[in-house]
């Protein structure tokens, strides 16, 4: 167990995704509807819920595409596939759903959900405390720091890994603090975000050691080999458009209370949405927790 208890912020939508292609959809609950999505994200939740012992749970909801980011660079999440009836059932009762457990949700309509977690863990440091990010978007390691970690998961694997500055470091070869230059460089095709052309992430993460940052990188262009230098200098004003929207914005939130886990209240909206199985486990392990 941690020194001190963290508080955890989830990706709700990833999470939710994740899970519902995790498990078939013939999983279902009350009124005969799917809840795939939801069993599989409550189980996760609990499992590092066990391991890591947070002060709270919120689970961070947002728009699928924050406006300036569109107007920055408009193919940006244009091929995302729209949400499946099953899963868009499930999306609109999470909030409600995991109410029963004590763990709280967040929303925005016009930022993302990566914008609230981000947010939530500069207000958890600044009042001296931990933070988990449980997440699947790399753009989340931007936030990583001696005070909050990334517990990544991957698709169709379970656990999670507990990504740390070191960690972020031996992945691209950049720190934390740089993760938005790398990406407008190097691109992200989940977000449809070409990055420069030719250049991949060993390159991308050279030209930020040598030059500081993506600005110092475009500023030094003509250093570089005249492929690159071409690209960096035709492609100047989209890459700063790129690095905008892979930065974080800062939202303002208030510090969330502490709200240990309630197995019993998870047991009895488990049970609402028939999920009796789910519903058995809980009440058992909330009766051998009074012991």
């Amino acid at each position: 167990m941690p020194d001190v208890r963290p508080l955890l912020v989830v990706d709700a939508p990833f999470l939710l995704f994740r899970s519902f292609y995790a498990l078939p959809d013939s999983i279902k609950g009350a009124g005969s509807h799917a809840v795939n999505a939801l069993l599989g994200a409550t189980n996760a939740l609990l499992r590092i819920a066990a391991d890591q012992d947070p002060r709270a749970i919120v689970l961070c909801f947002g728009a699928e595409a924050a406006a300036y980011r569109v107007e920055l660079y408009e193919p940006y999440h244009a091929t995302r596939p729209p949400l499946p009836d099953p899963l868009g059932w499930q999306f609109e009762h999470a909030e409600e759903f995991f109410a029963g457990f004590a763990w709280s949700a967040q929303s925005s309509p016009e930022l993302e959900a990566d914008d609230l977690l981000g947010s939530f863990a500069s207000i958890e440091t600044e009042a001296g405390g931990e933070t988990l990010i449980l997440t699947g978007d790399r753009d989340m390691y931007q936030c990583v720091s001696d005070h909050v970690h990334v517990l990544y998961l991957k698709s169709g694997i379970s656990g999670f890994e507990q990504v740390d500055a070191a960690e972020v470091s031996r992945r691209y070869g950049i720190g934390p603090e740089l993760v938005p230059d790398f990406i407008a460089l190097r691109g992200d095709p989940s977000d449809g975000l070409p990055g420069a052309a030719g250049i991949g992430p060993k390159t991308a993460a050279e030209l930020l050691r040598r030059h500081g940052s993506l600005e110092g990188t475009i500023e030094h262009a003509e250093e570089e080999r005249p492929r690159i230098a071409a690209a960096l200098r035709e492609g100047a004003d989209e890459l700063r458009a790129f690095r905008e929207i892979a930065t974080l914005r800062r939202v303002k939130l208030g510090r969330p209370a502490d709200r240990p886990t309630d197995l019993v209240g998870g047991a009895r909206v488990a049970r609402e949405y028939g999920m009796n199985r789910l519903a058995d486990r809980l009440e058992q392990a909330g009766e051998l927790s009074d012991l």
